[in-house]
């Protein structure tokens, strides 16, 4: 009875998500159903499939992935972005990364919109300035007409 509450609790915590293998440069990944909190390249407890991102082929037992998610698995978010590509199923895809943003302080801030605000006046100048002297060339071309050429 302790055994199996310990497997339970053991169970609770973990992902389906993606192992890193191969050289550099040749990237080779394993769909693995692993503890959350181990490192992404120790021990697994069961190999689902692989992905080989160079020649675009993602193969994965279903049955035994349906299986560990009954009971309480995760998907990582790209492991499930790969099975919405691949068409194993169709759930919703998955933010896998946020692009992080810089923190800047709020004099760094004032600053930038003031540098950004006095680059829109110089460009709006520079355009004004361009229409302007377009419009010149227009109203000189239109006073001076073209005589025509005298006929021999």
């Amino acid at each position: 009875m302790f055994f199996n509450l310990f497997l339970v609790q053991y169970y609770s915590m973990l992902k389906v998500r993606l192992q890193r293998t191969g050289k550099r440069g040749q990237a080779y990944f394993r769909v693995v159903v692993v503890e959350h909190t181990k490192k992404p390249k120790g021990k697994f407890l069961e190999l689902l499939g692989n992905y080989d991102p160079h020649k675009k082929e993602f193969k994965v037992n279903m049955e035994r992935v349906n299986y560990w998610i009954s009971k309480g698995t995760q998907v990582s978010p790209t492991v499930n972005n790969l099975l919405v590509n691949y068409k194993y199923w169709d759930k919703p895809k998955m933010l896998s990364w946020k692009p992080k943003k810089k923190q800047a302080t709020s004099d760094q801030q004032q600053t930038t919109k003031k540098e950004t605000s006095s680059e829109t006046t110089v460009e709006q100048k520079l355009t004004e300035e361009t229409k302007e002297e377009a419009k010149q060339e227009e109203v000189k071309q239109e006073e001076s007409p073209i005589e025509p050429a005298p006929e021999v």
